[in-house]
């Protein structure tokens, strides 16, 4: 599956009732549906978090990777930036769309469908891994985790990002209160510790399921898997794209969107 923002400043909208239940997160039809408009709207410098953040990041920490795979690798994107790095590298995804669309754009990578619970490859096949935006979408976090510990080599990496756990929570989102003089704006944060699944609406007509978790469970899943964090950034969100206005706001624009967690596998 693509990794997807979540709308960005200004709440979003939870659907009740609406994907509370899954098959392990990995609801393929989904992103079969999605998959050109993730493409389009996502990909090919669309989109300003990933040409101004999560692509420059990734480059920066797999440099020097020999192997990597891309696990949810959308349309391929991240698997194509390692490629050109040097590395052999393959992206997998649950949507059979998305992997044809990376395969159409090629790039030098291998293309294939897989779960993430379930990689099809041997143990310690990798030095790298990445997950980008991809483990919110699933159910079983503890799974995942031992797949990719289970592929990376001893001292081998993950690059993962997630949307920022703390300030995408449900519920959360910019407020302008205007009760109060003078006028204040402010980042509102929703339930936290409260871990759940639901479908939010990130665009007009297109619906999206979330799993929110606070950060500790997804540092104690990858640490239970074998994997340690050696690194972790919170960066700025970008000064272009759709909300360029906003960021203007010195408050906004220190809060962040986005997680980075680099973590490794003992060496054994």
């Amino acid at each position: 599956m693509g990794g997807i923002l979540r709308t960005s400043f200004g709440r979003r909208h939870r659907v009740s009732g609406v994907g509370d239940e899954g098959d392990e997160g990995d609801d393929r039809s989904e992103w079969e549906e999605l998959a050109g408009w993730w493409a389009e709207r996502f990909s090919e410098g669309a989109d300003a978090e990933y040409e101004e953040q999560i692509l420059p990041l990734l480059a920066s920490e797999l440099a020097g990777s020999g192997r990597v795979v891309d696990i949810g690798c959308g349309e391929g994107q991240v698997a194509r930036l390692a490629a050109r790095g040097g590395a052999r590298s393959i992206g997998i995804d649950a949507s059979w769309s998305l992997v044809s669309i990376a395969r159409g754009r090629g790039g030098g990578p291998a293309f294939g469908r897989a779960l993430a619970t379930a990689l099809p490859f041997r143990e310690s096949s990798f030095d790298a891994a990445v997950v980008c935006l991809v483990l919110e979408h699933l159910d079983d976090l503890e799974a995942v985790a031992s797949e990719i510990a289970r592929v990376l080599e001893p001292g081998g990496r993950l690059c993962c990002v997630l949307n920022h756990p703390l300030t995408q929570t449900p519920g959360s989102g910019q407020i302008d209160d205007h009760t109060v003089d003078p006028p204040e704006r402010y980042w509102r944060v929703g339930p936290y510790l409260v871990e759940q699944a639901g479908v939010e609406q990130v665009e007009r007509g297109v619906f999206i399921r979330f799993v929110h978790r606070p950060l500790s469970r997804y540092v104690n899943a990858l640490a239970d898997a074998g994997l340690t964090i050696e690194r972790m950034i919170e960066p700025r969100p970008p000064e272009t794209g759709e909300d360029h206005g906003l960021l203007a706001d010195p408050h906004l624009a220190a809060v962040p969107r986005l997680l980075y967690l680099r973590l490794g596998r003992a060496v054994e």
